[in-house]
């Protein structure tokens, strides 16, 4: 078998062929010229033939999809995409062609065999689907932006001018604010930009209404997005978003990986007789994925009465904002078993997140009696029965 390694540029690609005994065979630019990219994979389409096939792996980037879609056109199915971990001190498009090549080389077999490779991030490409979703959650969040971009200056205009308090109502979103605004007596400039912002914002309005039946049809049709809607807070955009970035279950082994494929899990830097340095969370991942579990906190914690408990301990302990973060990861964990079990969202007892979507919460007595042969309560009773004539001496010694 060959072993092509593609570093994906605007203009070029550089390529790195090697051979099964590891000897780099080819190595060239390549035009991203639809017809200079087609000629090289018809050569190699004809020099892989006869060594029984090519093995592709590329580093991730914006535009890999044209490139992906015409590997899978030429038939090309084991094509590894993975994530640049560290920058190369000196780097050149060679030099990274080149370490792409030794790397799929070198860990030909485990790949081959689906299994991990030490330091390398794989990255499964999205399903047609799931891609289309991302972008659509992706454009409404971005529209979401601009539009508060737009009423962050409007109200910087108000403030320039200390106007905002003559306002006729308490907010600027109401049809009588925006009428007020569009009458407003300013400068040439100012009014100039104000009226730019004012047709800025009804553009947003007018391309998010029609982002959101879009939206709503496309979550409707997903059964992973409506299971997540069973969520406080996880509306059509929030659901679909979270779905679409899940994709299949299976490639999480655990619950605690979907927390740490979104970045959720604390940075380690333990070394030598330093153990347990944990920092802040890693970030990795999704940002708008973090971005959504953010908002559904408020409105979990505002619902569900066991899991608001849970946070106040934390947060009690470690303050708002970690507590915060905590109950994000939980939620992810609970997210893990949704799927996993095929079963909506459970106001239940924050301390087991498998609970959460439980179609029954556990019995944490019936746990206690099974094992032990009496309940919690009772063993806390026994417990203090035990210290209470000890106090009752220490108060009568002389």
């Amino acid at each position: 078998m060959l072993y092509l390694a593609i570093d994906q540029h605007r203009k070029q690609l550089t390529v790195n062929l090697r051979n099964e005994a590891g000897d780099v065979i080819v190595k060239r630019q390549v035009s991203t010229e639809w017809k200079r990219v087609r000629e090289f994979l018809d050569e190699l389409r004809n020099q892989s033939v006869p060594e029984g096939g090519v093995a592709i792996i590329l580093e991730v980037c914006g535009f890999n999809d044209w490139l992906l879609k015409l590997l899978a056109e030429y038939g090309y199915q084991q094509i590894v995409l993975v994530q640049a971990e560290k920058r190369d001190r000196h780097k050149t498009d060679r030099r990274d062609a080149n370490a792409l090549g030794e790397l799929l080389w070198t860990s030909r077999h485990r790949l081959a065999a689906g299994k991990k490779v030490l330091n390398v991030r794989q990255v499964v490409p999205a399903s047609p689907r799931d891609a289309e979703d991302r972008q659509l959650t992706t454009l409404r969040h971005r529209l979401c932006r601009l539009r508060t971009r737009t009423l962050n200056r409007v109200q910087h205009l108000l403030l320039k001018h200390n106007l905002q308090r003559d306002c006729p109502t308490k907010g600027i979103k109401t049809k009588a604010a925006r009428k007020w605004l569009s009458e407003l007596t300013l400068g040439p400039i100012d009014r100039l930009e104000l009226d730019q912002l004012l047709a800025h914002w009804e553009l947003a309005d007018k391309q998010l209404a029609e982002l959101e039946p879009k939206l709503a049809e496309r979550q409707a049709l997903n059964a992973t997005a409506r299971l997540i809607a069973t969520i406080p807070g996880a509306g059509a955009f929030g659901s679909l978003t979270l779905a679409s970035r899940i994709g299949a279950i299976e490639r999480f082994a655990h619950a605690g990986s979907l927390a740490k494929y979104w970045g959720l899990t604390p940075r380690s830097n333990n070394s030598g007789d330093s153990k347990q340095r944990l920092g802040s969370i890693t970030k990795e991942g999704s940002a708008l994925a973090r971005f959504i579990l953010g908002q559904m906190v408020l409105h979990v914690l505002r619902r569900d009465a066991a899991t608001k408990e849970w946070y106040r301990r934390i947060k009690k302990r470690r303050g708002a904002k970690i507590a915060r973060v905590a109950v994000m990861r939980r939620l992810a964990t609970i997210l893990w078993y949704m799927i996993k079990r095929q079963q909506p969202y459970k106001l239940s007892a924050a301390n087991d997140p498998a609970a959460a979507c439980a179609t029954v919460p556990p019995d944490v007595n019936a746990f206690f009696k099974a094992s032990q042969g009496r309940s919690k309560e009772e063993k806390k009773k026994a417990a203090a029965t035990r210290k209470a004539p000890a106090a009752k001496a220490s108060l009568t010694r002389p």
